[in-house]
């Protein structure tokens, strides 16, 4: 998850209240270069404040009742569905199946869906841009054609179908470790023998 996390280009810092060796170790284990260790329950938060005061977005995943207030603080809290209830209450996000991996997916989904609402955006903007001077008449002048008011409400109705029906291609959507335990599991499905 931390080496997906960096080829996203999001930042990965670990925030702990352990001792710094033992920190350290964890972080060199998975990659993490930034470390906070010996941070007390109430200092977390404090040091979310410092990230944004750098102008980051600060995304805080936790699961303890020490968590609460720097998950209240981020941008965006990600509370681990096995935390302690305030920390649920707090996040933002909840990842149900408490797989840290998970919160790949949520920023994977997070962009997706905002691409989704920029191409809807451009798309009715092009299409009201083209349709509104047809509407009022712009070629009457030049070709005598006016379009009727049927025409019109059905032109309007097809532009808000086309929006809904690109938005339901996100079902579609699979984050990339879900795509990876598809391929996995297509691959590991045992192929029949033949008999020689």
């Amino acid at each position: 998850a931390v080496e997906r996390l960096q080829q996203m280009g999001v930042q990965v810092a670990m925030i702990t209240g352990d001792n710094r060796r033992t920190a350290e170790a964890i972080a060199r284990q998975v990659g993490i270069t930034t470390v906070l260790a010996e941070v007390l329950p109430q200092d977390k938060a404090a040091e979310v404040i410092k990230l944004q005061e750098k102008g980051l977005k600060v995304a805080m995943v936790g699961d303890g009742i020490n968590d609460a207030p720097a998950l209240a603080q981020a941008d965006v809290g990600i509370a681990i569905g096995s935390g302690t209830d305030v920390a649920k209450e707090t996040g933002d996000i909840i990842l149900i199946k408490s797989d840290i991996r998970d919160v790949v997916g949520a920023i994977e989904i997070g962009r997706a869906t905002m691409r989704k609402i920029k191409q809807n955006l451009v798309w009715a903007f092009v299409y009201n841009i083209t349709g509104i001077p047809l509407a009022a008449g712009i070629l009457y002048p030049f070709t005598g054609f006016l379009v009727s008011p049927e025409l019109a409400s059905f032109f309007m109705a097809m532009s808000s179908v086309s929006v809904t029906l690109n938005t339901l291609l996100l079902k579609r959507y699979h984050p990339s470790f879900r795509k990876d335990q598809l391929k996995t599991s297509e691959h590991s499905v045992p192929q029949p023998q033949t008999a020689r």
